[in-house]
Parts: C-alpha cells; sequence; structure tokens
C-alpha cells in the first residue's frame, strides 16, 4: 500500500494547479488520479477556451508553467465590446482606461483548455514529488480517522492524510461522500464553436446579449478566428445545431449586426447544457472539493475557470501556513488536514463562490427580455455605465481578478 500526503482525483486545470502549487509550497506527496491523460495538441483551435485573467496568470507564472502556455496558443486582448441586441445599450472597454495597475496592457487572454492542461501536466510530470494513476480508475474510497483510503480494481490500495475532489461538474468524489448539493438548471445549453471573422476579432472580447440568451465571441491566435460561446433555450440551441454550415453563419453574422463582418463557422459545433451548481459545503472529514466539483456558474462572464483556480491555490495557501506556524519536526503531528483548517478553506471558498453566482444570476436576470420600459431603462443604465470612468474601471478590476483577500500566488507583481 502507498502512502501519500494528499490524493487528488482529477487532472484538469484545477487539479493539476492545486498540485502544483502544494508542492512549490510545502514538501508534502501528491498523487494524481485521472484515466485520460493528455493527447498532443492539434493544428486546429480547441472549441474549448478560457478566458483567463490577470490573477490566473499569476498563479501560471508563479508556478512556472506561464512560458510554457505562451510558446503554445494563447491571445490577449485589450477591449471588451458588450451590446443590448433589444435596446441601444452598450458597454466598451479598454486597457488603456485601466488605472492603478501598472505594467499591464491586457484585460484578459483566451486560452485553449487543452493548451493549459498540457502545460501544468508536463510540469507536474517533472516534479519528483507528484505521481500519476493513469491506469485504472478508483473504485471506492473510505475516511479513517486519519487517513483516506483509495482502491482499484486491480492496483494496489494509496492512502493519504486529504482527498481533494478535482474531478469536475459531476464528481464522482462528491457523490461518493454523499454531499449535499444546490442546483438550479439556467434552461440554457451553450453551443461552442470556432468561427472565422470578416473583420476580423480586433484584439477584443465581443458579446451581445440577445433576446434567448448571450453570444460571446472570444478572440483566437489567428487575428481573423474567434471562440464563441451561445448561450440560448434548449429549443433554439437544438433548432441551431439542426442548421447548415451556411444558415448558421448566416444566422450568427445577423446577431453579432455585423460588427464582425460575415462570419464563417469553421469547426464541429457542441453544444451542452448550462447549470448552477453549489455544493453546500466545500469539505466533508478528509475530503475537500475545489473547482467544478465545488460549483458551477453560468459562462456569461467567464470567470468559472479563474474561479477553480483560486480554490486550488487558497487551499495550498491555507496547508502550507499551518505547516509553517506549527514548526513541528514531523508533518505527522501537524495540523493541516485538519477539520478545522478544511472548514476554513471552506468559507473561504464558498463566499465568493456564492457571491460569483449572485452576479451571474443578476447580469442574467437584468438582460432577460423585458418589457419596452424595462430595456429602456436597461439601456439608460448601461450607459450611465459606459460614461463613467470610476465604475468602468472597478469593473475591469473584478473581471482581473484584482481584489482584496486574493492568495498569495494570485496576486499581482510587476
Amino acid at each position: 500500500m502507498k502512502k501519500f500526503d494528499i490524493l487528488i482525483v482529477g487532472a484538469g486545470m484545477v487539479g493539476l494547479t492545486l498540485a502544483l502549487a502544494i508542492r512549490k509550497t510545502t514538501t508534502l506527496t501528491v498523487a494524481i488520479a485521472d484515466t485520460s491523460p493528455v493527447s498532443p495538441l492539434s493544428d486546429e483551435p480547441n472549441v474549448r477556451v478560457s478566458a483567463i485573467n490577470l490573477a490566473s496568470k499569476q498563479i501560471f507564472k508563479q508556478l512556472g508553467v506561464w512560458s510554457g502556455i505562451a510558446e503554445q496558443r494563447l491571445q490577449d486582448y485589450q477591449h471588451m465590446h458588450v451590446w443590448d441586441k433589444a435596446g441601444y445599450g452598450k458597454l466598451l472597454f479598454s486597457s488603456d482606461e485601466l488605472s492603478g495597475v501598472e505594467d499591464n496592457e491586457q484585460l484578459g487572454w483566451i486560452i485553449e483548455n487543452d493548451v493549459i492542461r498540457h502545460a501544468l501536466w508536463e510540469q507536474a510530470q517533472h516534479d519528483e514529488g507528484i505521481t500519476f494513476y493513469v491506469d485504472e480508475k478508483i473504485s471506492n474510497i473510505g475516511v479513517g480517522e486519519s487517513e483516506v483510503f483509495a482502491s482499484f480494481s486491480t492496483q494496489m490500495p494509496i492512502t493519504a492524510k486529504l482527498l481533494v475532489g478535482a474531478d469536475g461538474a459531476n464528481s464522482w468524489v462528491r457523490k461518493q461522500m454523499d454531499m449535499p448539493l444546490t442546483f438550479r438548471d439556467y434552461d440554457h445549453h451553450a453551443i461552442v464553436g470556432t468561427v472565422k471573422c470578416a473583420s476580423g476579432h480586433q484584439n477584443t472580447a465581443w458579446q451581445v446579449f440577445l433576446p434567448s440568451g448571450p453570444l460571446a465571441f472570444l478572440p483566437l491566435y489567428n487575428s481573423d478566428l474567434c471562440s464563441i460561446v451561445w448561450s440560448t433555450s434548449p429549443e433554439d440551441a437544438q433548432r441551431l445545431m439542426a442548421l447548415s454550415v451556411e444558415d448558421f453563419s448566416k444566422e450568427i453574422t445577423a446577431a453579432s449586426d455585423g460588427k464582425l463582418g460575415n462570419i464563417t463557422l469553421t469547426s464541429e459545433t457542441f453544444s451542452y447544457p448550462l447549470k448552477m451548481r453549489l455544493s453546500q459545503s466545500f469539505v466533508k472529514d478528509r475530503v475537500a472539493l475545489v473547482g467544478d466539483a465545488a460549483h458551477t456558474i453560468h459562462p456569461l462572464a467567464g470567470q468559472g475557470v479563474n474561479l477553480g483556480l483560486l480554490d486550488a491555490v487558497s487551499l495550498a495557501q491555507l496547508i502550507s501556513s499551518e505547516l509553517e506556524s506549527s514548526k513541528e519536526e514531523s508533518v505527522e503531528n501537524t495540523q493541516w488536514a485538519s477539520s478545522t483548517l478544511l472548514n476554513q478553506y471552506s468559507r473561504w471558498r464558498k463566499s465568493e463562490a456564492t457571491e460569483m453566482i449572485a452576479a451571474m444570476e443578476s447580469i442574467k436576470q437584468v438582460f432577460t427580455p423585458q418589457q419596452k420600459l424595462t430595456q429602456v431603462v436597461r439601456g439608460i443604465g448601461m450607459s450611465i455605465f459606459n460614461n463613467t470612468p470610476v465604475i468602468k474601471n472597478a469593473l475591469m478590476k473584478q473581471a482581473l481578478g484584482l481584489k482584496e483577500d486574493l492568495p498569495s500566488l494570485a496576486t499581482y507583481k510587476r
């Protein structure tokens, strides 16, 4: 039976970030269980991308993976253009207007999920304190007084003092631990794909609020390519998915008011339902949840991955701080996996996740089809925001992840 300090189930972006953060700040040993190892990157952009903010970039820089990401494919953007299809309101953001953030010329970066995961995986493979289990899934977990036991069908079982579920929205760990979940169907499906824009993306993230939901154009590494996230009703998503490439291209061009020129679909499209999930507690016994295993939110502000990455480095920081403050000769005698520490993590991260869920719900409700008077008021409000530098600056800083109480690995450093 192999013993580790921490077992992470799930080697996605958040799970790998947690492993590297633990190893950077402590000497604890880490096991990662995931049966989906990375594969070579395709020459074509993957349709699943993430909007990475400045706080997440700082995490990747501190963990030594940002240069590996940059050597592959990413696209920075300096502008955001948000407008209301049903009214006249619009919001225009530019990094030139950002005050109080020196030496930062970007509002964010659009990066394929595969590119991020590939860089994190490669870094973790070179760490002798991280062991991968990729041959088969864990079949059972059991929690004892001082350890968590993980069993496989054929391999020898392993133990750890802490198990972390980083295994996504349909978390097996969360279900095994019978951790209650608050759930809401957004009644939206997201359509993702890659499109070519005749006028180019202009280093701008574009988002239009349609009567059926938001449509985002996220700039990719080629100046004329964008990744789309089209959130709409299940019925409309089914209709759009059934269209020919030509008809889909015409419809998305019309939806975008021609702001990016004629738009052509260049990839397959995929559709999936959008649901809000929030675990009622992020911890139970010696088990903690991070990322989508703990919470999922509407993608309209592109903050889901950033929120999960903060979960990872927050947990790592609490563990590191406990080890540092205990000054015990043996890791065995410290309280780094105690219920007190884990509950502190749960309160910290659940509070931020709850605030983000509420914010996304408020935005969604504001842009839900309303009566004409409501549309006029909404347009007036957007115009006021757009012409108030203090408000715009605060919104940009929020989107960049610049706020108080950030973990040290996410804190912006010049």
